[in-house]
């Protein structure tokens, strides 16, 4: 195997988590970086997340998340809710809109790779993972930066 055909594997990824991006944004106006946020928000206490517990869960800078909080609060599937002990602090909370949007989505694109990652072996996984970490190392990827490549949803 030579790089070429690791160059065209990595495309083969890229492609493939594009065409999903484009096909959730045609059918349900939201964007997986909205997606995996309200997603998120649906699995913790009270529906709630402050923007850093979302920021860290989706390994984005802040402008980024708050970009996506901004997109998804204008289409009405999330509101910010000040924190009685700090109103300087909001908390994000799933609204019933958003709560509808999910029941209506298929499963995210990572949640059908997670469900297909449980058959392998842990030394299986664990390759995998070491192989992503050096493919990630050599492309310097650490926290996505850009806004535009990130979350194009409106």
């Amino acid at each position: 195997m030579n790089y070429a055909e690791i160059l065209i594997n990595i495309r083969k990824i890229a492609r493939s988590v594009n065409l999903e991006s484009k096909r959730l944004e045609k059918e349900y106006g939201i964007s997986i970086p909205q997606l995996l946020a309200l997603s998120f928000l649906r699995e913790q206490e009270h529906y709630q997340a402050s923007h850093k517990a979302i920021k860290d869960f989706l390994k984005l800078n802040a402008s980024t998340v708050t970009g996506i909080i901004t997109r998804l609060e204008k289409k009405g599937m999330v509101a910010k809710l000040p924190r009685l002990n700090d109103k300087r602090v909001s908390l994000i909370t799933l609204t019933a809109r958003g709560a509808e949007l999910l029941k209506a989505t298929p499963h995210p694109l990572h949640q059908q790779i997670s469900q297909k990652l449980q058959s392998l072996s842990v030394e299986e996984l664990k390759q995998l993972n070491e192989a992503f970490q050096s493919i990630n190392d050599i492309l310097k990827i650490d926290i996505i930066e850009d806004d535009a490549e990130v979350d194009a949803g409106n």
